[in-house]
């Protein structure tokens, strides 16, 4: 099979990979979609993980070959990279994504487990097969069905901020996961104000369900979103974008007692320098949510496959395994139109 692989040092080489071997309990998929993620362009731009793996686990395909996993060769399924256990100190307070078992990856398409959605055939092992795989109705598509992993994600954060109909929600940054913000928040109640630097993304958020939404870059913004809250700022702030000065930024929109949510800010590397004051003397509730929930599970493959969340208007490219690099080139810098960007590995 053919299969993107991560070589160190920025580097991802199309090769020849052999298709992965199961074992009893797990499943061969047909990968159909991926979605190109930034955690795992962060990861390939800067070396975060030794080399070789095989990245992508925004994953939809057919299932080729099962081995007791409860499913079929020929369902249509999208897959959990995570899962966890159920049964340590962090899930039982519901902090899966701190859980050891849901650290480990479960699925491959080759060397170290790394999602493998950027490959022809994947590998879901046991644990992920039992509990990480959802079928997907006849009626979907594969490319539809490739947001449930990220839908999860959002839905997961959005549950944590826990907004109150009538409140106003600033997003900070309309690329494809502050759209999905601006979407729930939205089907929420919430007023959701939005900002980012693309004028194309801006009018796509005004269609999705923001109130409000500006160029993050002009003067004046907290002035603006002020205006808009009697004088008093935003209720809740979701940083759904890693650019630098953006969390002080969310300081300066925001209410005293606000909640304020990082989301994009994954990385070691980032750091972030704010007074003190603006969180402990404004009361403000600084708080962090990172990756799916399997609480959330089936209502994000719900949310996505009834269509209640117009997720394909947010796809800008459909590629080629052959063509990853200039996928990641495009999400890398969307000035160039990329939103999000599905790979297709079975494509020619």
């Amino acid at each position: 099979m053919r299969a993107a692989v991560y070589r160190g040092r920025g580097r991802v080489e199309i090769e020849r990979l052999p298709v992965p071997g199961i074992g009893p309990g797990e499943l061969l998929i047909r990968v159909e979609a991926c979605g190109i993620c930034h955690t795992d362009l962060k990861k390939i731009e800067h070396d975060l993980l030794a080399p070789p793996r095989v990245y992508g686990h925004e994953t939809a395909g057919v299932v080729v070959e099962s081995r007791g996993a409860g499913f079929e060769p020929g369902d249509r399924v999208v897959v959990f990279h995570h899962i966890p256990c159920l049964d340590c100190f962090y899930c039982s307070r519901k902090l899966y994504a701190q859980c050891a078992t849901y650290k480990k990856v479960g699925v491959t398409a080759g060397f170290e487990p790394a999602g493998g959605g950027f490959a022809q055939y994947a590998r879901v092992m046991d644990w992920i097969a039992a509990r990480g795989v959802e079928k997907i109705p006849d009626s979907v598509s594969f490319e539809r069905a490739c947001f449930v992993e990220p839908v999860n994600t959002c839905l997961k954060a959005v549950a944590q901020c826990a907004p109150e109909p009538g409140e106003a929600a600033l997003v900070l940054g309309q690329g494809p996961i502050g759209l999905l913000f601006t979407m729930l928040l939205r089907r929420a109640q919430a007023r959701v104000l939005a900002t980012d630097v693309m004028e194309s993304r801006l009018e796509l958020s005004r269609r999705s369900g923001a109130e409000q939404a500006w160029d993050g870059r002009r003067a004046g913004l907290a002035a603006e979103v002020r205006n808009l809250t009697d004088g008093r700022g935003a209720d809740l702030v979701v940083v759904a974008a890693s650019a630098a000065g953006l969390v002080e930024e969310a300081i300066r929109c925001s209410r005293p007692g606000a909640r304020i949510l990082l989301f994009a800010q994954t990385s070691q590397a980032e750091t972030i320098r704010v007074p003190g004051a603006e969180i402990c003397a404004g009361e403000r509730i600084l708080m962090g949510s990172y990756s799916a929930s399997i609480d959330l599970q089936q209502e994000s493959a719900d949310l996505v496959f009834s269509g209640a969340l117009p997720v394909e208007r947010l796809i800008s490219h459909r590629l080629p395994l052959e063509q990853i690099r200039c996928g990641f080139d495009l999400a890398l810098h969307p000035e160039a139109g990329g939103l999000k960007i599905l790979i297709r590995p079975q494509a020619g």
